[in-house]
């Protein structure tokens, strides 16, 4: 039975939505990519709302993205980095965000490299916060975005296999993923070197192997991770070269899986690594139609935060193209890692560690 729709405050991750709220969302994400294609790219669904992104570890396709998002529903945004920020300062995170407040912005996009800084954030400030990747926790948009890119590629999402191929312990688009897969009805294969597969992973719902071969067999899917150096204080094995010896993806691989398959990449690509050229840029790759739907995602995410409210303070409650209805969300938290507890925010710092 589907739940009774209703607006939420925060998009914080995939562990909260049900497979009704994900669907709505995806429905409403391919209905603003015909925006996109026009001459000119703008709606004035969020005139008047403003939008912060604050990011406090590096970021091109989900920082790019969110801001194009942004300004085609003719919101006002702002974006701010670590390294142009306070935090270099040794402001807290807290404190940032409070002062950011203060100007009265309408959502607060974070990244942090800290597990369950999203949720903290969103105790602590009026404004909605989504999370655009939280240490290796969740990065919730980034897997909304890769659903959609299948469903539009496959048809749907019920009954086909994914194989996530890569290091799957400190990846929170897998994380992500895995949760938001299963959740549609997808069968989830990981695999990778056994020191980067957590022990925890099949609690999500996703089988485990470290054959890359039995992995990517009659896969409909194909997703390859990067090897998360930045959150890791060694190397979880031998070398680079021997990683893409016997784990990184190449057309030999491909051959095993459907004939159908589409091959995909959250990015940044280390080519020659995880996956070769010649599968990164074939014909089977839809690397980039994730990176379009990215913003159309967005977008959706954006309005249905803010859109319903904006339509009704203009006094307009007719339906047209820019504004579909509102959906049914939920709150709720990750069971992956809790949220920090408000005991925790005095010493937050905002600096990515």
């Amino acid at each position: 039975m589907k739940e009774k729709p209703f607006t939420i405050k925060h998009v914080l991750d995939i562990a909260s939505l049900s497979p009704d709220q994900i669907t709505y969302i995806l429905d409403t994400a391919e209905s603003f990519k015909e925006i996109s294609t026009r001459s000119i790219k703008k709606v004035p669904t969020l005139r008047g709302k403003t939008v912060i992104n604050l990011f406090f570890e590096p970021s091109t396709r989900t920082r790019a993205s969110f801001e194009i998002a942004a300004k085609r529903l003719s919101a006002d945004t702002l974006s701010i980095s670590a390294s142009t920020s306070s935090v270099v300062k040794g402001e807290t995170l807290i404190d940032t965000a409070r002062n950011l407040e203060a100007m009265q912005p309408d959502v607060i996009v974070l990244r942090h490299s800290l597990s369950g800084a999203p949720h903290l954030l969103s105790r602590h400030v009026r404004a909605s916060v989504i999370n655009a990747g939280d240490g290796a926790h969740e990065h919730p948009t980034q897997a909304l975005l890769d659903l959609l890119t299948v469903r539009e590629k496959k048809g749907k999402i019920k009954g086909l296999k994914l194989a996530i191929m890569g290091d799957i312990t400190h990846s929170r688009v897998a994380h992500s993923n895995i949760l938001g897969f299963t959740k549609m009805g997808a069968n989830v294969v990981v695999s990778g070197p056994a020191t980067m597969i957590p022990p925890y992973i099949e609690k999500l719902g996703a089988k485990v192997t470290l054959s890359i071969k039995e992995a990517v067999q009659g896969a409909d899917v194909i997703m390859a991770l990067r090897i998360q150096l930045e959150r890791q204080n060694k190397l979880s094995f031998p070398s680079i070269r021997e990683y893409a010896t016997y784990f990184g993806l190449n057309t030999q691989h491909l051959a095993l899986a459907a004939s159908d398959a589409i091959v995909m990449h959250p990015g940044p690509i280390n080519r020659g690594v995880e996956i070769s050229p010649e599968l990164a840029d074939g014909p089977h790759s839809v690397i980039l139609d994730q990176v379009t739907n990215g913003v159309a995602v967005r977008m959706a995410l954006l309005y249905l935060l803010l859109g319903s409210e904006t339509r009704m303070s203009h006094g307009d409650t007719k339906k047209d193209e820019n504004n579909p209805p509102s959906p049914p969300f939920s709150k709720g938290g990750n069971p992956l890692s809790p949220p920090l507890e408000k005991g925790d925010t005095g010493g937050f710092s905002g600096k990515s560690q």
